[in-house]
């Protein structure tokens, strides 16, 4: 293992901010897998720190194959992180939202531009996302429909689900999609929590790259052999919304069963206690997303649900 400098940025008033990725084997740059681009994205950050952790001992071991390196950026956005903000501290920027990037621009596009340069020659790039509205997920592989995505290698992962997702325009400026562009198969792994630690998602997320490389031939690794995942395209959600805002008490968690007419959640009077709004699944199917905030706002989406066909 050794270290590479992906980029720095000097600041006058502390310490500067050095974007460095872990590099193992040596050879075709076969894989690389990225952490954090946003501050709270800490459960991200956790399972790369467990991936460095599993790939040093397997290089110790010489179970990176030949001829093949795996590069792991553990974190981009530690700037946000060490303050506790989701986005850019300086000017809120999403930085997941400015790729691919510009050398001479302002901050954020010379940071994207430089993270995409130093990744983009890699055969497959796995990233740790997080999604735009607060809540939890099944886990799940989600991929950008560019006409270079393949649903068959993400089946590899052996996750519940592989999600394609047709982009529009605002996702044209994500890692995902212009790493697609590169000729990189890319991928983003989604787990169930963001700015807390969940272990057992977080183990499942790390078995599931390690059983992805050594399925690629980049490592070798006893992994067990997963889900056989189902591939659903991301319209074919069932978005279900509140209609009234409030207190949030869900009462149903992602990868349950639910029936057409069960209560699933429900909205509380802040001030008089009273339930406003039984929350109500309009299909029999799988909670793939569930709202998790303790408030919720008329017309947001409390659940996204896989449909299920009756036989």
């Amino acid at each position: 293992m050794y270290l590479k400098e992906i980029y720095t940025i000097k600041a006058p008033y502390r310490e500067s901010m050095n974007i460095r990725g872990y590099s193992f084997g040596k050879g075709d740059k076969a894989a690389c897998i990225l952490g954090p681009v946003r501050g709270n994205e800490i459960q991200q950050l956790y399972i790369c720190s467990q991936l460095v952790k599993k790939l040093k001992e397997l290089e110790n071991n010489g179970c990176i194959s030949s001829g093949k390196e795996i590069l792991v950026i553990p974190v981009v956005n530690n700037y946000s992180m060490n303050v506790g903000k989701r986005f850019w501290g300086e000017d809120n920027t999403d930085l997941n939202r400015r790729f691919p990037g510009n050398p001479q621009g302002d901050t954020t596009d010379r940071i994207t531009g430089a993270v995409l340069e130093a990744v983009k020659d890699y055969g497959f790039g796995i990233q740790f996302a997080s999604f735009y509205m607060n809540g939890e997920f099944v886990p799940h592989v989600r991929m950008m429909e560019t006409g270079y995505q393949n649903t068959s290698l993400a089946n590899l992962f052996g996750l519940p689900y592989v999600v394609v997702r047709r982009p529009r325009p605002i996702d044209t400026k994500t890692l995902n999609f212009n790493w697609q562009n590169e000729q990189t198969a890319a991928f983003s792994v989604y787990t169930n929590k963001n700015d807390e630690i969940d272990d057992k998602s977080a183990r499942q997320a790390v078995a599931a790259v390690l059983r992805f490389l050594t399925r690629m031939g980049i490592i070798r690794y006893e992994s067990h052999s997963g889900y056989i995942s189902h591939v659903i395209q991301e319209e074919q959600l069932t978005n279900v919304h509140s209609m009234s805002g409030g207190i949030y008490r869900r009462q149903i968690n992602p990868g349950e069963e639910v029936r057409y007419g069960q209560i699933i959640g429900q909205v509380i009077d802040p001030y008089e206690g009273g339930v406003r709004e039984n929350i109500t699944a309009p299909t029999d199917g799988v909670v793939f997303f569930a709202h998790t905030q303790p408030l919720i706002h008329e017309g947001d989406i409390a659940y996204r649900l896989i449909h299920r066909l009756h036989e």
